[in-house]
């Protein structure tokens, strides 16, 4: 029996989960370097101080907001990304347990982990559920003895 829609599913999955993977690191590293700039720092802190809203107080706090604010957008940002990766390894994982009608049960697990690791509701996640539901599903035609005597022929034409 061929597996072809589950692992082109499963591929096109794969391919999202790269692409989101480059993206995502491209906007880390990125935002990361602009956040640690030091013009960047100095502008935005002059920007809060000519504020004629704001009290020191509250220009004290938001620049400790941005503070942490810059750290936890590299902490999440590295995070995800790190839950991508762990994502694509177990969809190409998934790739090679339905190749060939091996272990489609396993791999249809494998695509469901690796769809709530690439994010609940994405595309990527959704074509991995549809890809798992289609390996729990689909069953092999099963083939009885008599039936293969039956449509066998014992002499040639």
């Amino acid at each position: 029996m061929s597996r072809t829609g589950e692992i082109v599913l499963a591929s096109i999955s794969a391919v999202f989960t790269v692409i989101g993977i480059i993206l995502l690191a491209m906007i880390v590293i990125g935002g990361n370097t602009a956040f640690q700039d030091a013009a960047f720092i100095s502008e935005f802190e002059q920007e809060i101080l000519s504020d004629p809203t704001f009290t020191s107080q509250d220009t004290e706090v938001i620049t400790q907001f941005m503070e942490v604010f810059i750290d936890l957008f590299g902490l999440f940002g590295w995070g995800f990304i790190i839950l991508l990766v762990i994502s694509l390894v177990l969809n190409i994982i998934g790739i090679v347990s339905v190749n060939k009608n091996k272990k489609p049960k396993s791999a249809g697990i494998l695509f469901i982990v690796a769809g709530l690791f690439a994010g609940v509701l994405s595309l990527t996640s959704i074509l991995l559920y549809v890809a798992a539901i289609m390996c729990f599903v689909r069953k092999p035609p099963i083939q009885f003895a008599e039936q293969e005597e039956y449509y066998t022929a014992k002499e040639t034409l």
